[in-house]
């Protein structure tokens, strides 16, 4: 996926909406700039599928060598699909966060929290603020 396309949350979430079968469903996973700044990751807590999901609640973790963050769904839905692969390879994260790194796919129930998300452009400026 190209980076340029995607929506971003503040909490560094990214989101890719497709059609698939009538719905939209959401494919999320975390920005190559919060897989730099987490550096060595070490644990990835995912979710069940099924279960269902709020935006801006937290639907799992991610450890680091350094810290534990949650991951925050963007959108509101069912989490249809986890990419398992990351329990046991989690450099797919830092290899390629925006394809092979992806973490879940929402089914999307309500747009909430659409508006709430940024377009590249907004996600770079956000970046170079909290790095300064």
């Amino acid at each position: 996926m190209n980076p340029q396309e995607l929506l971003y949350a503040k909490t560094h979430e990214w989101v890719y909406l497709a059609e698939e079968g009538g719905t939209q469903v959401a494919t999320v996973g975390i920005s190559a700039f919060a897989v730099e700044a987490l550096t060595d990751l070490v644990y990835l807590d995912l979710p069940e599928v099924g279960r269902t999901v709020t935006a801006g609640e937290s639907f799992g973790e991610i450890e680091s060598v350094k810290a534990v963050s949650d991951l925050y769904s963007p959108l509101t839905g069912e989490i249809v699909a986890v990419n398992e692969e990351l329990r046991e390879a989690l450099e797919k994260l830092g290899e390629d966060p925006y394809d092979a790194g992806w973490i879940v796919k929402i089914k999307v129930s309500d747009q909430t929290g659409l508006d709430q998300l940024m377009d590249h452009a907004a996600y770079e400026k956000l970046c170079e603020e909290e790095q300064a």
